[in-house]
């Protein structure tokens, strides 16, 4: 059965916004749990260490899930494995607001991580599918709603807290919310997950160029994930920023990603899937040298903001490219280089904070700077 056929029937402006919204959803309890961290470290008077560990779990859980999910989506489809994976971290969202015992709430962000990677990859292949039969850009549309979803869990969670409301009182909040959008669009989410669309020779494997593509995926990552840990302490320490302000680094970077995905199908029906993946990848060199080169606070936050304009839509095309790739199904192709890609976002933190302790953190800048060379050669290698 081709994916075409799939969609036959349905209607697919209805495989669009169910599609949107479980990205919305998903980035929502994601942003929520990001507003709850603070209150997880009090109530298990986890050192920072000790909570470093604990947010390892999350991460692990979503590569365990991720390393099989290509296959699971193969056999029972986006439908069933979205399901799957938002009742998991439905069902643990709870748990991470209450449990004070530090093994109980690590054993909870492992499951709420598996959740979350099962969906993670499952809508990105519903996206795929989508997108393919639509035969348009829609990709970073959808990340962007990811984005937004982070926003409004994180952003709706500081209010919710903010008003009175307990921990569990605010992720119970989430959960109905994830629910009702979820059961709401439970028709309309596919129910093949396209290991029926055939690979070329009949054989399984990855070519170079999905290889590549996991690779670049990998440095976009982690070039987000560095950002995330490491811009606070930049331009607190090294450019006089007070530490009060020192989220400002993450912010800029996220803000400027998200308004830049939601132009992003039409930047890249304007300038193609290649130029998209060139130019962000100079984006990324130009903002990383430009935090490290330049004096100041204010030229940090610009250059971070750069790199989010450039990194916003590589990875959406990166999918999308995945996808078309016909050595592989279109479920195993896509969960490859989203799983391999996710190893960025684990080991490129750490990666940058050995390299800062052996040097500093303008000599692991500049090799994140360094690394975004691969995407903008790698561009010219592959298939559009």
């Amino acid at each position: 059965m081709s994916m075409q056929n799939t969609l036959v029937g349905v209607d697919s402006s209805a495989r669009r916004a169910s599609t949107r919204a479980i990205f919305l959803v998903t980035g929502m309890a994601m942003g929520l749990w990001a507003a709850l961290v603070p209150y997880a470290q009090l109530r298990t008077g986890a050192e920072a260490g000790d909570l470093g560990l604990l947010l390892l779990c999350l991460g692990g859980g979503s590569l365990i899930a991720m390393l099989a999910s290509g296959r699971i989506i193969g056999r029972l489809g986006c439908r069933a494995v979205i399901v799957a994976g938002v009742l998991l971290y439905c069902l643990t969202l709870p748990l991470l607001a209450v449990f004070s015992d530090i093994r109980l709430l690590a054993l909870s962000l492992l499951i709420f991580g598996m959740g979350v990677g099962l969906t993670d990859v499952a809508m990105n292949v519903q996206g795929t599918l989508v997108e393919q039969a639509a035969n348009k850009p829609l990709m970073s549309g959808f990340h962007c709603l990811w984005s937004v979803g982070g926003i409004a869990g994180a952003g709706g969670g500081a209010l919710l807290l903010g008003s009175g409301f307990s921990p569990l009182g605010a992720a119970l909040c989430t959960v109905a919310l994830v629910v009702l959008v979820t059961l709401g669009f439970l028709s309309s989410l596919l129910p093949t997950g396209g290991e029926e669309e055939q690979s070329e020779g009949g054989k399984a494997r990855p070519n170079f160029r999905l290889v590549l593509m996991a690779v670049m995926a990998m440095i976009c990552f982690m070039a987000e994930g560095a950002i995330l840990d490491w811009s606070g302490i930049f331009i607190t320490q090294e450019r006089g920023m007070a530490v009060e302000h020192a989220g400002w680094g993450f912010a800029a970077f996220a803000i400027a990603m998200s308004l830049m995905r939601l132009t992003g199908d039409a930047v890249v029906t304007a300038l193609g899937r290649k130029r998209v993946l060139i130019v962000g990848g100079v984006l990324g060199i130009v903002g990383y040298l430009l935090t490290v080169l330049t004096a100041g606070w204010a030229m940090s936050l610009f250059g971070f903001a750069l790199v989010g304009i450039g990194a916003a839509n590589i990875v959406p095309v990166l999918i999308t490219l995945a996808g078309q790739e016909k050595v592989m199904p279109v479920n195993r192709s896509v969960a490859m280089v989203a799983t391999l890609g996710y190893f960025g976002v684990l080991g490129g933190p750490a990666l940058i904070g050995w390299v800062a302790h052996l040097s500093n953190l303008y000599v692991a800048f500049s090799l994140v700077a360094l690394s975004f060379l691969i995407i903008v050669l790698g561009a010219l290698k592959l298939k559009y």
